[in-house]
């Protein structure tokens, strides 16, 4: 039986659970006994609006109910079989996938989570092209096993350096803080495509078995490609035969209003990796989308990998259902409308009332709210990687919002916007309207 008192339950998690991305000696984690919809509340009974989506991965938010009857279904029929076996589940979620996702990408490889997409997506294209390195940017996260933290290009990264070998990174696209002095999109697109050209070039085209970008950089900042960029990578690498990895972990499954962001700009990569979203995490799931092309290179020679929980049917049902409940309640439409109507215009509008806020910038429910001490020079409210005293400002901020029931996702000196796709239009405005609050904490750090 579970154990519900709080000083326990608090005791264990002290005592014997180990965090990710934490010194260990740190305060007590709030303790979630429940959740519904857009909500989740702790033992106190304190309700919090979720902002956050937990890791930005409950696209259907807390307890769905068609998710948690397959869960149960599932359960009671079969719960688990190795990945050797047919499953009915599995091959049925693969299915929808590739039935959803763009050009020929017609197969699909499960992992147990994004990390691992990302690791095997890598290890598609070197033994698909027979070369080494792996290009990504420096502002990306793609996981945190071997290869997929070596790809990453933000700080979280030092802790495990040396990492692999033969990972080079580049500077995507970010007008707000273009590294091309830019002054509009055209010209961050134009330069940071010429950019990525000269870096094939300087590592040599013949060595790169891929380029590697989240499509929608996420944790990083919401950096919405301008129009014409995936294009361009796209063009770059069939220009020398380097595979296109695009890594949709969490813009992937509606978080911007379509199944897969790439969609937006009409591209077809080689591989996309996917996880968060096609479950909402109700049980671990990620996986590789891959295009027949790539399929074809082990049709008769063996990929050397595979994963113990490749497509459990546990996750691979409520994939399935997910994918139903997706378009049973039109939840592709109801993002992009929620983003048009309310979220854009309600944070622009947000922006203009406090000078803290340098930038708004996002779409469908994938939204960015940097804040700065000075708008002309974008000084970030808090340095690059802060932590300790440094960090202060930020940390003042989340807890005017958590104090007001809002539970907020933010890195660095940003808050994002990323909630549940099932948020109504009232609790996304309510959302908005803590934030708004919150936002008070930041002005007063800005320079007069």
């Amino acid at each position: 039986m579970i154990n519900s008192n709080i000083e326990i339950v608090q005791d264990d998690d002290r005592r014997h659970v180990f965090h990710s991305w934490s010194a260990q000696r740190r305060p007590e984690p709030l303790v979630v006994v429940g959740g519904g919809g857009s909500w989740f509340w702790d033992a106190q009974g304190k309700r919090y609006l979720d902002f956050s989506s937990q890791l930005v991965f409950t696209n259907l938010g807390h307890q769905h109910p068609a998710l948690v009857k397959a869960i149960h279904a599932q359960a009671d029929r079969l719960c688990t079989v190795a990945p050797s076996f047919g499953s009915d589940v599995r091959g049925e979620l693969a299915r929808l996938i590739a039935e959803r996702s763009p050009g020929d990408l017609n197969m699909v490889f499960f992992t147990n989570g994004g990390t691992e997409a990302n690791e095997h997506a890598i290890r598609l294209a070197r033994h698909h092209t027979g070369r080494s390195k792996v290009m990504s940017a420096y502002r990306s996260y793609h996981g945190a096993t071997a290869a997929s933290i070596t790809a990453t290009g933000d700080p979280r990264r030092w802790g495990s350096e040396p990492g692999i070998p033969s990972v080079v990174h580049f500077m995507g696209p970010y007008l707000y803080r273009s590294a091309f002095w830019a002054t509009n999109e055209a010209e961050e697109c134009e330069r940071a495509l010429a950019h990525l050209r000269q870096v094939i070039e300087f590592e040599g085209p013949a060595t790169v078995a891929a380029v590697l970008l989240e499509t929608v950089v996420g944790t990083n900042g919401v950096l919405v490609p301008p129009d014409g960029y995936l294009a361009g990578v796209r063009s770059l690498c069939d220009e020398f035969g380097i595979v296109m990895i695009c890594d949709e972990v969490m813009a992937g499954f509606g978080r911007i209003g379509e199944w897969f962001a790439v969609q937006a700009w009409d591209v077809t990569p080689d591989l996309m990796t996917f996880a968060k979203g096609v479950n909402s995490g109700y049980v671990p799931l990620g996986g590789v989308v891959i295009s027949d092309k790539v399929a074809e290179t082990f049709r008769e020679r063996s990929y050397p990998g595979g994963l113990t929980y490749s497509g459990h049917p546990l996750a691979c049902a409520v994939g399935v259902a997910s994918i139903h409940a997706f378009e049973d309640e039109h939840l592709l439409e109801h993002v992009r409308a929620l983003g048009e109507g309310v979220a854009g215009p309600q944070l622009r509008s947000l922006a203009e009332r406090h000078p803290s806020v340098g930038e708004v910038r996002g779409r469908g429910l994938m939204w960015a709210v940097e804040l700065v001490r000075d708008r002309s020079s974008r000084e970030m409210l808090v340095p690059f990687n802060a932590s300790g005293p440094a960090s202060e400002p930020m940390a003042r901020v989340v807890k005017a919002c958590t104090d007001r029931g809002l539970w907020p996702f933010t890195h660095f000196n940003r808050i994002h916007v990323v909630p549940p796709l099932v948020i109504t239009e009232e609790e996304l405005g309510q959302g908005i309207e803590i934030l708004d609050q919150a936002l008070t904490v930041a002005d007063e750090y800005v320079r007069s």
